[in-house]
């Protein structure tokens, strides 16, 4: 097809971009009325993507989509500040063949536009700048807690390699310990590593001190008060993670998602279900999303069995009838998930529940 033929066919007409994002290239994909009109590789700076798109595509209602990555939702931003509407998808729900052996850019590329054009993808929420900026506080902090976490595995495992071991039975470690070893009496070398181990864990301390009390002061924010006051009203949630919730999933997660069970779906909540005929089979819980989520929601869960009584007798039928307190209590953060939409959606704090 000439440059002319497809120049009279864009004309005016919706274009639709399918991009695929890498550190160093762009490969783009553009399709009109069911057929691919152009293909093309770029390297990825956004100049030469917008000067691309307005090129070659004037006075064209132009979408343009691609995966949710490393590079976050800053190509996002410059696009619809152009004035170019953008789609962001997450990679695992981009559909594919089933036959499909070859994964490439180029096939990847083309793949999106194909899916923009008929409408069968699924957008990310795309938080604002603000949320989003707030949102990497709380997971630096994150971060710096599993940099403790190592430093401390460090220790124990440096007096384990170096014949302190019976000194220290396995699961006797807490601060007491931890106290007490920081002043023992070693040969020089050893000292000088133990102390730097323990200079690491104290910064590492100090920046988490930190950075919780700037996510504490995030709380007290007017977009985010009404939400963290609703959710911290529910048994065994308390202000930090009520806080850190709202930064994850959003204060309008009690709108933004249709349903309880929609939100514990995005949690990685749910049960996996692989069934066909009268073949059914269930499996573990899909884990989709972040895992320490889930671990907050976990950890908030054994918390609410011991303040709400209605959790607790949950918890203990679905304890005796699976034989299992793992999935039990799993089956209360799922719970805790659909209770917490359901007072953010009706804007109501939570009741105790009470075992008639």
């Amino acid at each position: 097809m000439n440059r002319k033929m497809k120049d009279y066919i864009v004309k005016g007409k919706k274009v639709f971009v399918g991009l695929e994002d890498s550190k160093k290239t762009w490969k783009i994909s553009a399709r009109s009325e069911g057929m691919e009109i152009h293909y093309t590789a770029m390297p990825a700076k956004y100049a030469g993507l917008r000067e691309y798109l307005f090129r070659k595509y004037p006075s064209c209602e132009i979408t343009v989509i691609y995966e949710a990555g490393f590079k976050g939702f800053g190509l996002h931003d410059q696009l619809m500040s152009d004035g170019i509407r953008c789609i962001v998808t997450p990679p695992n729900k981009v559909t594919q063949e089933k036959d499909c052996r070859v994964k490439t850019d180029k096939v990847d590329a083309r793949r999106l536009a194909k899916v923009l054009e008929q409408g069968d993808y699924k957008a990310c929420s795309v938080p604002d700048k603000e949320r989003r900026e707030d949102r990497q506080v709380c997971r630096a902090m994150n971060q710096v807690q599993g940099e403790i976490t190592r430093v401390k595995n460090r220790i124990r495992k440096f007096f384990d390699a170096n014949g302190y071991a019976e000194a220290f039975p396995a699961g006797e470690w807490g601060e007491p310990q931890y106290a007490k070893v920081r002043t023992m009496e070693l040969p020089p070398a050893l000292k000088l590593t133990l102390d730097t181990y323990f200079s690491m864990l104290d910064k590492f301390k100090e920046l988490r001190k930190k950075l919780h009390k700037e996510i504490m002061a995030m709380a007290k924010k007017d977009r985010y008060a009404e939400a963290v006051r609703i959710i911290k009203s529910i048994a065994g949630v308390g202000k930090l993670t009520a806080i850190r919730l709202v930064l994850e999933w959003g204060e309008d997660m009690g709108t933004r998602f249709r349903s309880g069970g929609s939100l514990a779906c995005f949690s990685g909540l749910t049960q996996c279900e692989y069934s066909t005929g009268e073949r059914i089979h269930k499996g573990r819980i899909t884990r989709q999303g972040r895992g320490y989520i889930r671990s907050w929601l976990i950890q908030c869960a054994w918390m609410c069995i011991k303040r709400d009584p209605a959790m607790l007798e949950a918890y203990q039928r679905i304890a005796k009838n699976t034989a299992s307190k793992k999935k039990a209590i799993v089956a209360i953060a799922r719970k805790l998930v659909v209770r917490l939409w359901t007072c953010l959606h009706t804007k109501t704090e939570y009741a105790v529940g009470v075992v008639e």
